[in-house]
């Protein structure tokens, strides 16, 4: 690989600064985590810096939203998993979390603050104006390396992704590398036809993705489910009325001309489950009235996916096609993972809600390669560079040219 791994360098005694993907799922009605996959993933790359001093960090959440929260309960979770204590620092850029770096003895853990509490982690920069930023700038002379580990966010151009590689050594962590290493060996041995499942509730990046992925030989067929799959009911007037999300219109827009352009690639549900009193109610799409709040996907429908999927040479699914968490609406998200993982196909499931899914039905050792990864997993299959990975790149070179 074109990239540096913790094998390139000698870690004793080094203070680290290891930005990891620790943004887990938040139960809305108690503010606590309720999915800790992120979490554990992290630990992997924490022991492999057993004796140097390591600073975590890692953003939480979106602004505005109710899972943007601090990052307490992850340093409670992350110190039960390692056995070792974890000092929660309630600060990201500040004198508090400067002070508490400086004073690291080797084998000792921090986890900074959530990263988005500081304004410019929620934009996207070029790589060299990330570098000129306050949180660089302020907190890369305080460490020797930078270990990028945050592969579920790779495809976002923020601060601590892509800025630290302009001024210290940065390499990749144990995810990354193995997402990197698998991913590759996968998209060189995939078979078509491909078939991509595309669920959960991120529209607008989604839409984004599925053009490259058609164009670039990725998606023969394409299963929409969840909100996405509403979005396109809506531009095909199955759904005849607002859906009620941000961007709707344009997302619409965007969903007619991608199946005017694509007839044939497209398949949306026939039949689907809303709720109705808490409780799972049946129905033809056609038959959907204002108020209807669609939960899963109906028999038909996944009787007529699982047969597409059995017949397919590489599966792709990212994002859970219903509301798995209610056991009402789980029948989807299960007969769709189920269908994948009795496939002959290579297959790949994406995103922290289906890995969480997966473990939880006993289906995981039937899988080619799971992550937990979502939007940026679609970026990457469609052959876009992904702006932490160019950051790692570039920072390979830099090093080997010294």
């Amino acid at each position: 690989m074109n990239i540096l791994t913790l094998g390139d360098f000698d870690l004793k005694g080094k203070t680290v600064l290891l930005r990891v993907d620790m943004n887990c799922p938040i139960d809305p009605s108690t503010g606590e985590i309720s999915g800790v996959k992120r979490i554990e993933e992290a630990t992997e790359t924490i022991k492999a810096l057993s004796e140097a001093k390591v600073v975590v960090a890692s953003h939480q959440g979106r602004v505005g939203n109710k899972d943007y929260i601090g990052m307490d309960q992850h340093a409670k979770i992350l110190e039960k998993m390692l056995g070792k204590k974890v000092t929660y620092v309630q600060d990201v850029i500040g004198e508090l979390a400067q002070s508490e770096i400086k004073k690291m003895q080797n084998g000792e853990i921090i986890l900074l603050d959530n990263l988005r509490f500081c304004a410019e982690e929620n934009y996207e920069f070029s790589s060299e104006e990330a570098a000129e930023t306050v949180m660089v700038q302020r907190l890369g002379k305080l460490f020797d390396l930078c270990v990028l580990d945050s592969f579920p966010s790779a495809h976002r151009a923020h601060p601590s992704l892509v800025g630290f590689s302009h001024v210290i050594p940065t390499c990749a962590g144990k995810i990354v590398e193995r997402e990197v290493r698998k991913l590759e060996e996968i998209l060189t041995v995939a078979k078509a036809p491909h078939v991509i499942v595309l669920g959960g509730s991120k529209v607008t990046d989604r839409l984004e993705a599925i053009k490259m992925l058609i164009k670039r030989g990725r998606a023969d067929q394409i299963l929409l489910t969840g909100l996405i799959g509403n979005v396109f009911m809506r531009a095909q007037a199955r759904i005849k009325y607002p859906l009620g999300i941000k961007g709707e219109e344009e997302a619409v827009a965007k969903a007619h001309t991608l199946m005017g352009e694509y007839p044939d690639v497209f398949f949306t549900p026939v039949d689907v489950a809303v709720n109705n009193d808490g409780k799972r109610s049946e129905m033809d799409v056609r038959l959907l009235n204002k108020g209807d709040q669609i939960l899963d996907l109906g028999p038909k429908t996944i009787e007529h996916y699982s047969k597409i999927i059995s017949s397919a040479g590489t599966v792709f699914i990212s994002g859970p096609p219903g509301f798995f968490e209610k056991p009402d609406f789980s029948y989807g998200t299960k007969a769709m993972l189920e269908a994948v993982a009795n496939s002959m196909a290579t297959t790949i499931v994406s995103g922290g809600h289906l890995t969480s899914a997966l473990k939880k039905y006993g289906l995981a050792e039937k899988i080619t390669h799971i992550s937990t990864a979502g939007g940026a997993l679609v970026l990457y299959l469609t052959g876009e560079k992904l702006p932490m990975i160019q950051a790692l790149e570039s920072a390979a070179v830099k090093y080997r040219s010294k």
